[in-house]
């Protein structure tokens, strides 16, 4: 059988980071092994239910270029994608369990339950209803037959619990965490059913992973406590279990805790990929998919050849199941960046100088040829696309103010005769970086001075800052008669 995985997440909100990511594992190893990335929409608790949500999901992927090979809307031979179109399918597979043994009907009411509860806490006990508490319970296990029949056919309302074997110790494998241990005993009896007709996620999820045939289960760590139920539903049903495997947490940036919107709130940096109800996702603040899926891939799994920046292909040769770690890996929003900025740098400058114009309508008048000139001299120092227009815009236009703390500092009394004598000077010579250089520093040579004594001040009055490329390049890039507009200028406007 060939790699089937899947992505079964629940529209009960837009799509967080980690989910992501654990999209991307499975995305990957289906596409190493040649199989096939199923996206399942897990939608049975429609109390839970949000609007929106599924279509978000969707697009999500779609945007991060990890779009799914089975979905809802691009249905295989194993569909339909939906749970809740899919709830026919669950009622044979509970009634298959009650008749061998290996499930009942309970029918407590919440009443009930809750004594139970205030019970045990009298004692500072904690209440389970498991297999040492269930057959002092009222169920198909308590009750005789008749009166069963009978509930069941007054329509009482019931739920259908999984009979959990006593004091057994089962030994999982993890293909994250290797062996996972458990007794039988610390296990509740979940419920698998409702009266309402509604599986629970253990018995739908479980049917839904056979009748689909996949064959390995790639999900997050919070899943794990799930592991035992899951590994004896295959039991009980005699199938044979998928592969599991257990993905370590995303961490808030200082390492302590699971990473939540509000980290993100407090931290400035999304933790969605897609805009959601006006809070702003990694595309909008100008990530692009490839570096952010570099960064997910390894924030929990390490690349044997320890190569860090990746594109897709790139990752899907490199990914394996035994480079996962078990510890939860630490978001650093520093680090994505730096990927962005590296995948940046990797990319030709078409398609890159397309990046940078998208969302920019004031760039859309300046010429192509000027947009590459000035995009080759930054290209290194972009983190987002978005910066040549909103960090170097001076090159498409002069600064209107000036950075307060760079002039206080580096605009002198001596600075504008200086500056004045420099560009009588520079306007002599052919205006190419050799040649500006060239005159610079022989003019400073002349007057025994620094070279930041004139490059700095000369840098505010085309910048505006002290930030940007070479000088010389700048100077060349804006022409003479731009560079002597812009000194002029700033003379004007800054007072020593």
């Amino acid at each position: 059988m060939s790699v089937r995985v899947r992505f079964a997440p629940s529209p009960t909100g837009p799509l967080h980071i980690g989910g992501l990511r654990t999209a991307l594992y499975n995305y990957l190893l289906a596409k190493q092994k040649g199989g096939a990335f199923v996206l399942r929409i897990e939608d049975t608790d429609q109390n839970r239910y949000v609007e929106g949500a599924e279509e978000y999901i969707q697009q999500a992927l779609a945007w991060a270029g990890i779009p799914p090979d089975e979905s809802p809307t691009h249905p295989g031979k194993f569909g339909p994608y939906r749970q809740s179109e899919r709830l026919s399918v669950y009622g044979k597979y509970v009634n298959q369990l009650i008749e061998q043994g290996k499930a009942y009907y309970a029918f407590d009411s919440a009443e009930d339950l809750e004594k139970e509860r205030q019970k045990a806490a009298e004692t500072n006990a904690h209440f389970s209803y498991d297999c040492q508490t269930r057959m002092t319970m009222r169920n198909s296990l308590t009750l005789d037959s008749e009166t069963v029949a009978k509930l069941l056919e007054e329509g009482a309302s019931y739920v259908v619990r999984f009979k959990m074997e006593a004091d057994r110790t089962l030994t999982i494998h993890d293909e994250v965490r290797q062996n996972v241990t458990v007794n039988t005993n610390t296990l509740d009896d979940k419920v698998l059913f409702k009266s309402d007709g509604m599986p629970t996620y253990h018995l739908a999820n479980v049917v839904d992973d056979h009748l689909m045939e996949i064959t390995d289960v790639i999900r997050g760590e919070e899943w794990l406590p799930s592991l035992p139920l899951h590994f004896l539903l295959y039991e009980a049903f005699g199938w044979n279990p998928p592969k599991f495997a257990h993905l370590p947490l995303i961490l808030k940036p200082n390492g302590k805790g699971k990473l939540s919107k509000r980290d993100g709130e407090a931290g400035g940096f999304p933790v969605y990929p897609l805009e959601w109800s006006g809070i702003k996702g990694f595309k909008e603040d100008g990530y692009l998919p490839v570096p952010l899926l570099n960064f997910l891939a390894l924030l929990g799994w390490s690349n044997k050849s320890d190569e860090e920046v990746l594109d897709l292909q790139e990752m899907i040769k490199a990914f394996s199941m035994d480079g996962i770690q078990k510890a939860g890996a630490r978001f650093d929003v520093e680090k994505l960046r730096w990927f962005n900025q590296q995948h940046l740098q990797k990319m030709n400058d078409e398609a890159l100088l397309k990046e940078c114009v998208s969302g920019a309508p004031e760039l859309q008048e300046v010429s192509k040829e000027h947009l590459i000139k000035a995009l080759v001299l930054v290209k290194e120092r972009l983190i987002f696309p978005a910066d040549l227009n909103t960090e170097h815009g001076y090159f498409f236009s002069a600064p209107t103010a000036y950075d307060e703390k760079a002039v206080g500092k580096q605009w002198k009394e001596e600075t504008p005769s200086l500056l004045e004598s420099f560009m009588a000077l520079a306007q002599s010579t052919s205006f190419e970086e050799s040649a500006l250089e060239e005159c610079l520093k022989g003019f400073v040579g002349s007057k025994e001075i620094g070279l930041g004594k004139v490059m700095a001040p000369l840098r505010i009055a085309l910048v505006g800052s002290l930030k940007g490329p070479s000088v010389y390049s700048l100077m060349a890039f804006l022409g003479k008669e731009e560079v002597v507009q812009r000194i002029n200028r700033a003379l004007s406007q800054i007072k020593s």
